[in-house]
């Protein structure tokens, strides 16, 4: 794919964050927004008509199988990610999959050796990792600014009322705070410690339909290494990350996880940065896919696949520790 040619997006599924990326497209001209893949026509229409989709699918598999779509953005419940990446890699489409990558591990690692075999790229639609802020903070860490890491604070929580027919409340499609925003702070501290945690100490809240309401984890990454998390969808928090060193701090202020500012304090001395960029967001993690096909990589390095194992590993973990475990496993 030449850097001239337009990278050609298709969207599987219609609900709230397939929208949201819909937009970000927008800040992006060299992406165009062509299919829609949905289960009805009702609502493939409505989003086509909303979005200046041209093309839009009944089906999954028709979604996958337009040979007009270049990459897929799989915006499907939680439950669904799995096959519904494997479905549009094997018709040949490139990946992007939205967070969580998928229910667990073992699922996470079979889309990895499918994209693998048919030679497609994939990626972990992890939207935050990739907005400048995000960047800034990954050179500043490499440069040691703040010295060594040793302590890592970092929340996602927002209170909704209990609706036992929506998907955050429902077990069989991956419901509850951990994998739908638990997975924003466990994420930032694999790729603040640069690694998987080897002690995990954790508690929750299992509501009444069964999922995680509310809960928290200690993640130690060896000695003096350690990540605070806390994530709920009963209970608004903060939505803050602290990255504290041996020689100062990084914050990362960032209500509803899209941060434009940081303030980086040493010893005394306090600065602040300004990142403000247009539209939503999401328009930097489909940049970095168009980047990565245009020169025929396979995966990124800004959220590898492996890091995305480890932190489907590291959430597993967490709520066998609830002893909380979905239908489908």
């Amino acid at each position: 794919m030449s850097n001239e040619t337009a990278v050609r997006w298709g969207i599987l599924g219609t609900g709230r964050i397939a929208g949201v990326f819909a937009e970000g497209l927008r800040e992006l001209p060299d992406a165009r927004l062509v299919a829609v893949g949905s289960r009805a026509q009702d609502t493939a229409n409505a989003f086509g008509e909303r979005y200046s989709v041209p093309r839009r699918h009944v089906t999954y598999e028709a979604l996958a199988a337009d040979p007009e779509v270049d990459i897929v953005y799989v915006a499907s419940p939680h439950s669904s990610h799995a096959e519904d990446s494997i479905l549009c890699l094997r018709h040949g489409k490139a990946v992007v999959c939205e967070k969580p990558f998928t229910i667990n591990a073992s699922e996470a690692q079979q889309v990895i050796d499918v994209a693998r075999a048919e030679g497609r790229f994939l990626m972990e639609a992890m939207w935050t990792r990739f907005l400048p802020a995000m960047a800034r903070v990954r050179e500043l860490l490499a440069q040691g600014a703040i010295g060594a890491v040793q302590l890592v604070t970092s929340d996602f929580g927002f209170r909704t009322s209990v609706n036992p027919k929506s998907r955050l409340f429902d077990l069989a499609l991956g419901g509850g705070g951990l994998l739908d925003v638990g997975v924003y702070p466990v994420s930032l501290a694999s790729m603040v410690f640069g690694g998987e945690p080897d002690k995990i100490a954790s508690m929750a809240h299992l509501g009444e339909t069964g999922v995680d309401e509310q809960a928290a984890a200690i993640l130690g990454y060896g000695p003096l290494r350690m990540g605070i998390i806390w994530t709920a969808v009963r209970t608004s928090t903060p939505m803050e990350t602290t990255i504290m060193g041996s020689e100062g701090s990084i914050r990362i202020h960032s209500p509803s996880w899209r941060p434009t500012r940081l303030t980086i304090t040493r010893g005394e001395q306090a600065e602040e940065i300004e990142f403000p960029f247009p539209g939503n967001g999401y328009q930097f993690e489909a940049a970095e896919a168009q980047r990565c096909l245009r020169a025929g990589l396979l995966e990124s390095e800004v959220m590898p696949l492996a890091e995305s194992v480890r932190v489907m590993r590291t959430l597993d973990r967490i709520r066998a520790q609830w002893g909380l475990r979905y239908p489908m496993e």
